[in-house]
């Protein structure tokens, strides 16, 4: 695991559950994904309310407003956006927008809906979830640190190589997730590094025996 304080272990377990269900990307992933990073908003700011100050950097809240603000999810919201405006921080992600979010969350699990979540909703709770994760336990590179554990749960750590890097995306080019574009290399290397050099090494002997210069763009 992480160097993450003990706190932080539980949240963080859900947020890389989710993006690894998110990385995998079939309908059934992206449902679970859904669901996931949801739970995940839930329990960081859940995590955080039931700190002594010591562990969140001072700061102190009345047991009343506590209670409050632990009592469902949308109370819960309402602390989170509360706590940004104290710190003088514009919110990421706009809250009624993750109301939305929770909502589908809702209908995947609660409501029997066998419709597949879309990308956009997918997507801006993933952002959320790592936002709001990221901001009430001080983490200022979450999506790196996600990278780094899901490297480390595939059973390798190490460093990406260049060589192997314009092979493979010289090969397969650019992946869509989401609404985003992402190496093949960097997304390989993120879920599953010994695929990486595998596949990457294959690629490369393979252009050695047709004499194909790596070199070359």
């Amino acid at each position: 695991m992480t160097s993450l304080k003990p706190w932080a272990q539980g949240p963080f377990e859900l947020l890389l559950h989710a993006e690894e269900h998110y990385l995998n990307g079939s309908d059934h992933d992206r449902r679970i994904a859904l669901i996931g990073f949801d739970e995940s908003i839930e329990v960081s700011i859940s995590v955080y309310l039931s700190l002594d100050p010591i562990q969140r950097n001072g700061k102190v809240y009345e047991q009343a407003e506590v209670r409050t603000w632990t009592k469902n999810y949308h109370t819960k919201l309402d602390f989170f956006y509360s706590e940004l405006e104290r710190r003088g921080v514009e919110p990421v992600v706009p809250k009624d927008h993750v109301i939305w979010f929770h909502k589908h969350r809702n209908e995947q699990y609660h409501g029997g809906i066998k419709g597949i979540p879309d990308k956009d909703t997918v997507d801006g709770i993933r952002e959320t979830a790592f936002w709001v994760f990221a901001t009430l336990f001080d983490i200022p590179d979450i999506n790196t640190l996600i990278q780094a554990e899901l490297r480390k749960k595939s059973g390798f750590v190490g460093d990406r190589d260049e060589k192997i890097d314009k092979a493979l995306d010289s090969t397969f080019g650019l992946i869509e997730i989401g609404k985003n574009l992402y190496y093949t290399s960097e997304i390989l290397f993120a879920v599953d590094p010994n695929a990486y050099f595998e596949w990457g090494n294959e690629i490369i002997n393979e252009n050695e025996k047709v004499g194909i210069d790596e070199n070359l763009d």
